[in-house]
């Protein structure tokens, strides 16, 4: 976290609209990308605020993700405003304007900034511990893929090109196979031919999309527990996050979410004896995602699902190895042979998953029976 005495932030906040006058400023958050800080506000009666610096070596084009997040949030409350029972400010993010009328500011040493209301009330939590929190984060996904179905994808820009691309993270990869500067191909031989008699299988997705089979939606791309606001009784009120929201199809969103949640280790484990499969977080999330996604998925995106769960960690055990092999250059690496290690992890779960593929599917079906879905409209046989 950056220490909020680098920055001018007198400058930066005077290029804001804030209400009231800024008390305190202190880190916030555990992010990884960005820089965020909380803006306590002197006035009680007035808004705290969360600034943040966007890493604009990661996201290049900071006034196209700044329209991206402005379409999304107001497309988000347009929908909400016509429910019964929400409320449009307290469950979607909003982005205050600069003076100059844009969505960020530039300060005088290049940093990108901008500033959301602080939603009080809310937390998250960085690990998932129960089944009800991963229903309520199936559910929060669910409904924030739900509203914005009717929007046109196009409308958005690709705040990071080719993210979950499968063939371009191979191509990647194969690059830095073939040129393997440090000579550490030789000690993840077994590694290697996995990804490579997997690779046409997890072009799926993406064919399926070229063949017109699924539609092209906006999807959230980083569905991790933690970019869910809950509200103090532990109900699902926010997602949060929004810099990698983008054209896509839904099945990436189910399988990050999953692979996130399902494993019974951590993801860089060393045991691979220890990773395994939390089914009944499976259910749970699955539950709460096809409750809010069952009107609008096709049969297509629904048969989908599973292969969204294999494919993300093997394109995350992908982009893991490829680092290695380059000389780990992408990921920070406590130790070496980290990036080995975490590719391992990634490639144990997934034959976890693989080994379980059957049971997955059909409790995804199952689930979406219960939510009144026949066999027939699935386009399954009996």
């Amino acid at each position: 976290m950056d220490s909020n005495t680098s920055y001018n932030f007198p400058e930066i906040l005077s290029s804001f609209e804030l209400e009231g006058s800024i008390a305190e400023i202190k880190p916030f958050g555990s992010g990884h990308i960005n820089s965020t800080f909380y803006l306590k506000n002197a006035g009680k009666d007035r808004p705290d605020y969360l600034l943040q610096r966007i890493n604009h070596y990661v996201f290049k084009d900071v006034a196209a993700l700044s329209n991206n997040i402005k379409l999304v949030t107001d497309h988000l409350r347009s929908k909400l405003s016509l429910q019964q029972n929400a409320d449009p400010q307290a469950e979607v993010l909003n982005m205050l304007p600069a003076k100059n009328g844009l969505y960020y500011h530039k300060d005088d040493q290049g940093n990108y900034w901008r500033i959301y209301h602080y939603l009080k009330g809310t937390k998250s939590y960085d690990l998932l511990e129960t089944a009800q929190q991963a229903y309520e984060g199936g559910k929060a996904f669910g409904r924030f893929q739900a509203l914005l179905a009717d929007m046109d994808s196009s409308l958005l820009a690709e705040t990071i090109p080719n993210f979950h691309n499968i063939e371009y993270r191979l191509d990647n990869f194969n690059r830095a196979l073939e040129k393997d500067p440090l000579s550490r191909s030789k000690e993840c031989v077994q590694e290697i031919d996995f990804i490579n008699a997997r690779t046409q299988t997890m072009c799926t997705i993406l064919n399926l999309g070229r063949q017109g089979k699924l539609p092209v939606r906006i999807t959230h791309n980083d569905t991790k527990f933690n970019n869910v606001l809950l509200d103090q009784d532990d109900k699902a009120q926010c997602v949060i996050d929004l810099d990698t929201v983008m054209p896509g199809y839904t099945a990436y969103d189910f399988g990050d979410a999953i692979r996130t949640i399902i494993n019974t280790a951590e993801e860089d484990e060393k045991d691979l004896s220890r990773i395994g499969l939390n089914i009944d977080l499976f259910k749970a999330y699955t539950r709460g995602y096809l409750s809010e996604t069952i009107n609008f998925l096709s049969t297509e995106e629904l048969k989908a699902l599973i292969y969204g769960a294999l494919l993300l960690p093997y394109m995350q055990a992908v982009r893991f190895l490829t680092d290695h092999l380059d000389g780990d250059n992408y990921f920070k690496i406590h130790f070496p042979g980290h990036n080995l290690q975490r590719a391992r992890a990634q490639l144990q779960l997934l034959k976890k998953l693989e080994e379980n593929q059957e049971l997955l599917e059909s409790l995804i079906y199952e689930i979406a029976d219960e939510f009144k879905v026949s066999k027939e409209e699935r386009g399954i046989n009996e």
